[in-house]
């Protein structure tokens, strides 16, 4: 009886909400719990948790079980125990999963299941991964606080009155709140790693190209990756490794074999590179950078000052088309947001309580805008109209035309600053989290919040969102983010640099 308890203490000291990925492995091999203890301990997590956060649309119980089960079975056998065995993960409402529903958090396709896997969930089913439910977004990847979804409104789990940011914030609160080890987003122009910033959590945008887009739904195509949000930048080297990889069903994928580093740094080698710091974006009075809340300056400053002090180099560049980098990126993305849309008629995918009758004497052209004006949020129609509008005869030339002419000049400014350092770094986003509604009517406020992490999507290149140690150290007051951005494929330098970072 005595040894009982004593088993029972030792599982409850090992799963807790905040085990990471290499504690979880250390402790599945050990046996100190079993998978289907574990699956059931965060889906626990989930039932007591998320009635007032609501990260989750749907949990999956009955078939994350049933994945925990044929983990043990696979462990009882001998069988490999990889670093993503058994790990609970919670995936974003755009991801697809074979026989699941899936609306990208919109009622234009409710009722929509999923007739395939994605290439990403493909590959962490053969990790043993177990997966506990899709998390809540905004619609279509659109907005920045997950206040858009069409289901419900997500809270930040550190604060329950403020976002969690967006369009990854069921994923990153998820996370955040203790109810999943790791989870998956889609970072378009920042929807991994703002919300990372906002609720305390590493988020991580690839290479374009590194991770596959097959069975996520699109929102801006030349700029969507699939990005890991964990808890310490270990865990998302750990998971990005595992998803990484060329694809033959995603044709913007390209092969590259990157190193062990990823997860074992050499903390010699990392001490010798160069950060880069864009001058365009400094204020040299405040000793920080533009734009940033109180708060945010603070953190910037000291984790600039913690990473110098430790020996790492720094460097100012220059990043002289900065200053369009949001103009350009909107610009963009409501084209291709536009032209994305469009199949979403009501009449082909899900919409079960929009579709209108086609036997009904309407005209197509009626039909469309029936289901259209039932089926899309605000956020959605208002890309829709300007996308349509950049991309129009008279207005192509003027607006999209010239926006792919600025996103070739960062690209080339990228191209420059990295001759010279190995890495830039710069706020993740210019605010702590705020407060829910305080900026749902201010689109361009909220447009505004991008303006760190829209540059490297639109140069194709990695970039990384770390928590500053401020939350941990006071255990008070709103997390801050800091970001990396690294060279195209050179994903170990910015996790090496992370990594380091948590080290020290």
């Amino acid at each position: 009886m005595a040894s009982f308890r004593r088993d029972e203490q030792k599982k409850q000291a090992m799963l807790k909400p905040e085990i990471t990925i290499k504690e979880f492995h250390e402790g599945l091999v050990k046996k100190d719990f079993s998978a289907s203890e574990a699956a059931e301990f965060f889906l626990n997590e989930i039932k007591e948790k998320d009635g007032e956060v609501k990260a989750f649309l749907e949990v999956w119980r009955k078939e994350a079980k049933e994945e925990a089960k044929e983990v043990d079975l696979k462990i009882e056998k001998g069988e490999r125990v990889g670093y993503l065995t058994g790990i609970p993960i919670a995936i974003k409402d755009i991801i697809l999963k074979k026989g699941k529903e899936f609306t990208a958090g919109s009622k234009i396709l409710k009722g929509y299941k999923a007739e395939y896997d994605s290439t990403v969930v493909s590959k962490l089913k053969k990790e043993g991964a177990v997966f506990l439910g899709r998390t809540n977004m905004d619609e279509f990847a659109f907005g920045s606080t997950t206040e858009q979804s069409a289901w419900q409104v997500t809270r930040n789990p550190i604060d329950l009155e403020r976002v969690p940011g967006g369009t990854s914030g069921g994923s990153a609160a998820a996370l955040a709140g203790g109810m999943a080890v790791a989870a998956l987003g889609t970072d378009t122009g920042g929807s991994v790693r703002q919300p990372a910033s906002f609720c305390g959590a590493v988020g991580l945008r690839p290479t374009y190209g590194a991770v596959s887009r097959f069975g996520v739904v699109a929102a801006a195509s030349s700029f969507d990756q699939v990005g890991p949000i964990t808890k310490t930048v270990e865990d998302a080297a750990i998971l990005f490794k595992a998803i990484v990889g060329k694809d033959k069903l995603d044709s913007t994928t390209i092969f590259h074999d990157f190193s062990e580093e990823i997860t074992n740094p050499d903390f010699k080698e990392i001490k010798e590179l160069t950060i880069g710091i864009p001058e365009e974006l400094f204020d040299e009075e405040r000793g920080t950078f533009k734009g940033l809340d109180e708060r945010t300056a603070l953190e910037m400053k000291k984790a600039t000052e913690k990473l110098k002090n430790s020996g790492m180099k720094f460097k100012k560049i220059s990043l002289p088309n900065s200053e369009y980098a949001l103009s350009c990126y909107y610009i963009s993305i409501f084209a291709e947001e536009s032209s994305n849309l469009a199949r979403f008629d009501g009449l082909r995918y899900g919409a079960e309580e929009i579709r209108e009758k086609v036997f009904r004497k309407e005209t197509l052209k009626e039909i469309y805008l029936n289901n259209k004006s039932k089926g899309f949020g605000d956020e959605a129609k208002r890309r829709i109209i300007l996308g349509t509008f950049v991309l129009s005869s008279g207005f192509y030339d003027a607006y999209y035309g010239k926006a792919q002419k600025v996103r070739r000049m960062m690209r080339t400014d990228f191209e420059r600053a990295f001759y010279e350092v190995d890495a830039i770094l710069m706020p993740t986003a210019p605010t702590v989290a705020f407060k829910i509604g305080e900026k749902i009517n201010d689109p361009l406020q909220m447009y505004y919040g991008d303006i760190f992490t829209v540059a490297a999507p639109l140069a194709g290149l990695p970039a990384i969102s770390i928590p500053t140690e401020g939350l941990k150290a006071e255990k008070t007051g709103l997390p801050v983010g800091f970001q990396l951005i690294g060279k195209k494929f050179r994903e170990e330098d910015i996790l090496g640099i992370g990594q380091f970072y948590e080290k020290i």
